[in-house]
């Protein structure tokens, strides 16, 4: 059996499918390759090396690929997954521990985690081995999905609030889908998101309105980076790396039982520097643009759903814990890019309206869109997909994408070989749904 890189799978796919033509009378053909997939995401690691075996079906003048099946070789791999590119495929879930709360990804690769296809067995196979092989039929090209997760905040104040920090290429939106009401007592949560206005108009210009924002986030480093130390002490006693996350509530007593003088100094110099930003409200359903350069810490027990662009770039102004993933704070850098302005907002465009019907596009990004569908109960709508994939995800009550049944908050990719897919309301309940797809 042929051995091929993974990325030399889809040309070999397309010659064999040439070869074959249409004369041969069998409606279907079955090839064949062992692969070497070099796993990127991780240093030093070995190759994985799996099994594909491809269904070409006979389709007017030419045979495409229309299922596989991919079975690991490795000696902790599961039976074989066999998967049909003409249905919706479920997508597995990695859940990722964060000093605020945690994040669920949905098509996220890299060091921390890798999400996967789930297979009809149930078994799941990681993104890239199909993502790297079949794409041209899987995707529409697209080796990188759109980044799809959950942010789930813990409850408590500061201790659930996320990094202030902006994106110079990373583009984000934000729907919100439950605010914790033992934070949030009415309903209402909220995000950081830019600066005060009131505040910046005190300043004499926009650079001295920058450079006393800038020394107010020195102040609160210094006195953050003294408690940080002081909490390492703890994570070594008890035998943590330095860079791993604690359970939350062992954290919230290690730093309570500091210095009480050093916690009030702390929360001064917090709250002046937090006295420089804007609070948006936000409430189920709410939704958040993030653009480039706008600075934003959504802010404890909002959960929400977000779409990003699949790059890992951030710079980070401030937090109120310390930072495990980098050792530096990246405020001189963001300072002087941060945006002061915020963009105009918008209202959404109606894609599609009816009596039971609607559809409306949230977001339009140069790399990516997002579209909020409601479908009343009984109501269904058939969506485009354009030569390219769709993340689909259930947001409220119980959907079909076309035979993938999902419920809250489980998602799929619909294949850019079916042309199209049918969102269909199931059960009793109104269903929301969103679909992303890269522009």
């Amino acid at each position: 059996m042929k051995t091929l890189a993974a990325t030399q799978v889809s040309r070999w796919i397309e010659q064999e499918a040439e070869r074959l033509g249409t004369a041969n009378p069998a409606e279907s053909l079955v090839i064949n390759c062992l692969v070497e997939l070099d796993k990127h995401w991780l240093a030093d690691a070995p190759a994985a090396r799996f099994e594909l075996t491809v269904t070409l079906q006979r389709q007017a003048a030419e045979r495409v690929p229309v299922a596989i099946s991919l079975r690991g070789l490795d000696a902790d791999s599961t039976s074989a997954c066999d998967f049909s590119l003409a249905r919706p495929i479920l997508l597995d879930r990695v859940h990722i521990a964060k000093p605020w709360g945690q994040e669920i990804w949905y098509t996220g690769v890299e060091q921390r985690g890798v999400c996967g296809f789930v297979a009809e067995s149930g078994d799941s196979v990681p993104l890239p081995w199909m993502l790297e092989t079949v794409a041209p039929w899987l995707t529409g090209g697209a080796r990188e999905l759109v980044l799809l997760k959950i942010l789930d905040p813990l409850p408590a104040a500061v201790w659930g609030d996320l990094y202030f920090e902006l994106h110079e290429e990373k583009r984000e939106v934000y729907v919100v889908t439950h605010v914790d009401r033992s934070a949030w007592p009415d309903g209402t949560g909220a995000i950081r998101f830019g600066f005060d206005p009131e505040r910046r108009a005190s300043y004499a210009s926009d650079a001295d309105f920058r450079a006393a924002y800038r020394a107010s986030v020195a102040a609160y480093e210094a006195v953050r980076r003294t408690i940080d130390k002081q909490l390492d002490i703890r994570r070594e006693e008890e035998g943590i790396a330095l860079d791993a996350p604690v359970p939350p509530r062992q954290l919230m007593a290690w730093q309570a039982a500091l210095e009480a003088g050093l916690l009030r100094h702390e929360q001064l110099l917090r709250e002046e520097m937090e006295a420089f930003t804007r609070f948006l409200p936000l409430r189920v359903g709410d939704v958040v643009k993030v653009p480039c350069y706008t600075p934003h810490a959504l802010q404890h027990g909002v959960r929400t759903v977000e779409f990003q662009t699949p790059v890992y770039e951030r710079k980070i102004l401030s937090f109120a814990q310390k930072v495990l993933t980098q050792q530096h704070w990246d405020t001189d850098d963001g300072v002087a890019l941060m945006a002061l302005e915020p963009e105009a907002e918008e209202p959404f465009f109606v894609c599609y309206r009816d009596d039971d019907v609607l559809g409306e596009k949230i977001v339009d990004f140069a790399d990516f869109e997002v579209q909020r569908w409601l479908l009343q109960p009984g109501a269904s709508h058939r969506i485009e997909l354009a030569g390219s994939y769709a993340l689909v995800m259930a947001i409220e009550g119980e959907v079909a994408v076309g035979e993938c049944r999902l419920l809250p908050e489980q998602a799929c990719l619909v294949p850019a070989t079916m042309v199209s897919a049918v969102l269909a309301q199931r059960g009793n309940a109104a269903a929301t749904v969103l679909v992303a797809r890269p522009a």
